[in-house]
């Protein structure tokens, strides 16, 4: 086949195959194929899980459980929408549930959080900056409901049609829900920050923090 790369063992994994036809053979059993589907999403879904966790160890249990279902709900999916929209509903519906038991294990607000709680990067290394650990802070404290959007949007990078696919929500929702996040994100990085600091959305996620 075109694109093809030999695999170990028997088989192949098949290099820029049309996704849709990768899934159809995850359906049908095909280990490589799965395999694939892995390498491209894996890196995405793992980040996606750690900014809405902000635990790295945590981001890479829930990715497995993410595609552990992949494999084994494959004959769910519905070519309605795109594959990642998919995956990424999957994720998000496992952060979602992570996230609700640990608020009611850990009931603590931001106010409450002690000036030396550590914010780790997913490459494991602790974040020297201040607003680095605000914004960490900042995203932890925002309900779910308002973060999940906020991070496909600003983050991931998905449209807010496409995030409508993923969270089954009209765009409408989708819109509201990420002004409101925003909004409430700017809100805690201001208090955060003192000293009558402002920020602008485009400062919160240019990259420097």
């Amino acid at each position: 086949m075109e694109n093809a790369t030999p695999a170990a063992g028997n088989g192949f994994i098949f290099m820029n195959m049309d996704e849709q036809k990768l899934i159809g053979l995850v359906r049908d059993g095909d280990e490589f194929a799965f395999a694939e589907i892995v390498r491209i999403y894996k890196d995405k879904i793992v980040n996606f899980l750690y900014q809405m966790t902000g635990d790295y160890q945590k981001a890479v249990d829930l990715s497995q459980e993410t595609f552990l279902r992949v494999y084994f709900k494959a004959d769910r999916y519905k070519p309605i929408a795109p594959l990642s929209s998919w995956i990424y509903a999957i994720a998000s519906n496992l952060a979602k549930t992570d996230l609700k038991r640990k608020r009611r294990m850990n009931a603590v607000s931001l106010e409450e959080l002690p000036p030396t709680v550590d914010i780790s990067t997913p490459s494991g290394e602790v974040s020297d900056s201040g607003l680095t650990r605000n914004l960490r802070l900042a995203l932890d404290a925002l309900n779910p409901r308002y973060r999940i959007p906020v991070v496909l949007k600003d983050v991931e990078g998905y449209s807010q049609e496409e995030i409508a696919v993923i969270i089954k929500r009209p765009v409408g929702t989708v819109k509201a829900r990420i002004s409101r996040g925003r909004a409430l994100l700017r809100l805690r990085l201001e208090k955060a920050g003192g000293n009558g600091i402002k920020f602008t959305n485009q400062e919160i996620y240019d990259g420097r923090y």
